[in-house]
Formats: C-alpha cells, sequence, structure tokens
C-alpha cells in the first residue's frame, strides 16, 4: 500500500501532522521513518488519528520521550506523540490522587505534584518519559515494599481501535483496566490518567562501600535495610555500592564528591578511558577498579527533594538488558554471573544494577505474583568501533530464564511469546482484550509481533 501523504489529511489534522520525521530512541539502537507524524491536542483528535489508521489499515503507535531501548515504540505507518496533551486536570487532596493527561512528563508531573504539596511515592532512574509511557512498560523504582509504578493507576482513558472511549478503573471496565495497567501500548492510545500519590516528602540517601560477597551473604537484611535499597556491583572486583535512602524531616544536605570528581571525572574522564579500552579490553578491570577506589570507595549522604534523590544521571550510551527474577534467587543467579563472567574471560563494564520490588496483580508487570529481583547489565556503545557484548548478554539472559526470569518489556531481549506464556499466567487472557479491541491489529508493530502475538521462535541475532 502507497504510504499516506499529508495533503490528503483533513485541515485539522494537516496542522498536526509531519511528513519527514525520522525517529530513533535515546539509546540510538532503533530507528523508523514513519509515514506521519501527528502531534494531537485533543482527545478528538486522537480519535480521528485511530480512526483514519482503522479505515487504512495502517499501524499506529504512540510514542513518548523514546526512552525505551528496544523498538516497542517504532511505526511503519503512524506515529502519535501526545506531548501536546500534558495539562493537569484535577488533584484531589483529600484522597491524594492527581488526574494528568498521558503526554505529561515526569518532570513536569513532579513540579506540579510539589506546587500541590504531593510527591509520587516511588521512581526509577530517571524522569525524561511521559506518563503513559512510564506505565506502558510497568517501569520500577526500588523498594522492598513498593510495588511498580503501574500500581499507583487508579483509573484511565484508552481509546480503542474502532474509536470507542474507554473510562477503565476496578469497577468499570476491569478486563480493559487489567490489561492497560501494562499495555505495551497493544490496546489503544491512553489519554488520561488518574494516579494515587503521597503528601510531599524528602528523602535521606546514604550511599556506602560494600564487600559482593558480604552483600549476598546478608541478602535479606540489606534488602530490608531501608525504605529503598539498591545496589551497585563492580564486576571484575569484590566490590559493591549500596545505595539506601528513607523520608525525613531533616534539612536539605549534601555530602558527596565535588563537581568536577562528579562530572568531569566521573564522566568525561571516565568515557575517555572507556574509549580507549576499546583497543585494550583487558584494561576494562583495572578501569572499574580506578573508579571504585577514586569516587565510590568513601561513604555519600544527600538529603532532597525525592524525586532529586531517586533519579540519577544515565551518563554515557549504552547498551542495556535487565531482567526480573524472585528476589529470593538472587545471590544465585549473581553467583553464576560472576562465574559466567570470568570464566568466559569476559571484559565488562560496571554497574551491575539490582533493585528490589514488591509484588503485585498487575497482569504484564514482571512482578506479578512475586516478590522481586530486578538485575540490570550495561556495555559501554561507544560511536564508531563497537564493544563485543552478544556473549555476555546470552549468557546472562541464560542465567535469567533459569531463574524463571522476565524481561523489563522495555528493553531488547530475547523472549518469544511461547516463553513469555511460561512465566506470565494473566498473558492469554490480555491477549484476549488486546484482540477485542484491535481486531485489525493497527496497534502492533515489530516489537509486539515478535514478542506477544506471534508464536514463533526468535533467533539470536533478532534477540540482539
Amino acid at each position: 500500500m502507497a504510504p499516506f501523504q499529508l495533503q490528503q489529511l483533513e485541515p485539522e489534522l494537516q496542522e498536526i501532522a509531519v511528513d519527514d520525521y525520522h525517529f530513533r530512541n535515546w539509546a540510538k539502537t532503533f530507528t523508523c521513518k514513519p509515514e506521519l507524524l501527528f502531534s494531537p491536542q485533543t482527545e478528538k483528535q486522537v480519535q480521528k488519528i485511530i480512526l483514519l489508521a482503522n479505515k487504512l489499515n495502517k499501524p499506529v503507535k504512540a510514542v513518548g520521550s523514546g526512552h525505551s531501548p528496544s523498538d516497542l515504540a517504532c511505526s511503519s505507518g503512524f506515529m502519535m506523540t501526545l506531548d501536546n496533551m500534558n495539562r493537569l486536570l484535577n488533584v484531589d487532596r483529600k484522597n491524594n490522587t492527581v488526574t494528568v493527561e498521558a503526554g505529561m512528563s515526569l518532570h513536569t508531573l513532579h513540579k506540579v505534584l510539589r506546587e500541590n504539596g504531593l510527591s509520587l511515592s516511588n521512581l526509577g532512574s530517571i524522569s525524561d518519559q511521559s506518563v503513559a509511557g512510564v506505565m506502558a512498560t510497568a517501569t520500577h523504582g526500588t523498594g522492598a515494599h513498593f510495588k511498580c509504578l503501574s500500581s499507583m493507576i487508579v483509573d484511565l482513558t484508552l481509546i480503542a481501535a474502532n474509536g470507542n472511549i474507554y473510562f477503565c478503573s476496578p469497577n468499570e471496565n476491569k478486563d480493559i483496566f487489567e490489561a492497560a495497567r501494562c499495555s505495551l501500548g497493544a490496546l489503544g492510545i491512553i489519554t488520561r490518567m488518574t494516579l494515587k500519590v503521597e503528601p510531599d516528602f524528602k528523602l535521606e540517601a546514604i550511599q556506602k562501600p560494600y564487600k559482593f560477597s558480604e552483600v549476598l551473604n546478608n541478602w535479606d537484611a540489606i534488602i530490608h535495610s531501608s525504605e529503598h535499597t539498591r545496589i551497585w556491583w563492580y564486576p571484575h572486583t569484590d566490590d559493591c555500592v549500596v545505595w539506601t535512602a528513607n523520608r525525613t524531616e531533616k534539612p536539605v544536605y549534601k555530602s558527596a564528591p565535588s563537581y568536577f570528581m562528579e562530572r568531569v571525572y566521573g564522566f568525561h574522564i571516565y568515557q575517555a578511558m572507556l574509549n580507549v579500552t576499546r583497543y585494550g579490553t583487558s584494561l576494562i578491570p583495572y578501569l572499574t577498579r580506578l573508579m571504585f577506589n577514586t569516587l565510590h570507595c568513601k561513604p555519600i549522604h544527600i538529603i532532597d527533594e525525592s524525586n532529586k534523590v531517586f533519579n540519577f544521571d544515565c551518563l554515557f550510551p549504552q547498551y542495556v538488558n535487565e531482567w526480573a527474577i524472585d528476589w529470593k534467587d538472587g545471590p544465585d543467579a549473581l553467583r553464576k554471573l560472576n562465574e559466567f563472567i570470568n570464566n568466559n574471560d569476559l571484559k565488562v563494564h560496571f554497574p551491575v544494577e539490582i533493585r528490589f520490588v514488591d509484588e503485585d496483580d498487575i497482569w504484564l508487570s514482571p512482578a506479578y505474583g512475586r516478590k522481586t529481583c530486578y538485575i540490570g547489565v550495561i556495555m559501554y556503545r561507544p560511536y564508531g568501533k563497537p564493544v563485543p557484548y552478544k556473549k555476555y548478554w546470552k549468557g546472562y539472559e541464560d542465567i535469567m530464564r533459569e531463574y524463571n526470569g522476565r524481561p523489563h518489556w522495555a528493553k531488547a531481549h530475547g523472549q518469544s511469546r511461547k516463553d513469555l506464556e511460561a512465566s506470565y499466567p494473566k498473558l492469554n487472557e490480555y491477549l484476549r482484550v488486546r484482540e477485542k479491541l484491535d481486531p485489525k491489529n493497527i496497534f502492533l508493530n515489530d516489537y509486539l509481533k515478535r514478542h506477544v502475538v506471534n508464536n514463533n521462535q526468535i533467533t539470536i541475532s533478532a534477540r540482539l
């Protein structure tokens, strides 16, 4: 079918569309060129775009910040950004809820919440994503008694392939609500959400060096040592950093490395040294030890507004992979990962990040039905000569599968629908809702066909 031309649109849609748009995700690992990019400002315009895509049998995908390092947001047909649908719709201080349009960024959400004396209870490492985008993949923070961010959803509004608008909550259109709390963008376009929040708070975070063996041998105590605990392990060493954070009424305080050490040395000089190790990978373990000994061998103490403490810079471009397993299996899985790295003489970059999430009942949440440990691995992704990472990725994924691991939906991974059916008890129920809402499959793309909908096995080249 020939590409749909901008001049073929009705005047209202012409004003919010462009036909020369190249999408590239934040990680610069996937790109696409949709036929048209739409920037609607109202639900009515979203409805018109969906009906047009349905009529023409064109795929249509919503895209947020493009932060997913996979092709989850890519589309060969129509693409829709909700950046212009970013308004605060309602604040309920009595019940601690807030209703916002789905295109609002988390950065903006923090601002409007704080203006109303409110805050998100938990948060991941960044706030660049849109509200709908971060919920679509059940994105998580860390905390033994805190669930993924999608658990904050009180209700939502979704526009399906036939243009119908559904208000969904635990009491209304319940099956759609359950599927849409982690929708993968496959059910329709979510235009607004009500979120459960809490009174604004500060966090006191303390970061200390630990030995890897000490962390593994005192696993439960480490997990429960604070409200929010995360671990960074430095491969090729027995070194870890344990980060703990708790709510506090104390005044803002910062005891941390200087700007030069943190940003100039810890980012720019470190990235330059990573580039050097591309031509001598045997230097990587020495560089890892150097960075630990100069930046992370001493405690760091910070008290600040919650989102400023939760968030971290992603720093340099990177390949990233992250899976979720039962947190009781974390020590064994990490020991096996360490053995795999050493036995295969791999030279891998730090850190391996370890976070903890309480179990939930969201159908496609990686924390569905079990207390969860997320283990994330990275490799520096330079411009020019690439670093070898595929053997590391395959070994890591194989270890995660041993423990019935579930990949983070936003990341590129190697699970097929058959694999996912075994680890997600509600997958087929989700797909039945999806088929009801989108019988012509206009909300599917290559990622969803490859991993979620089709029963085909995935080749090594496709998944890596």
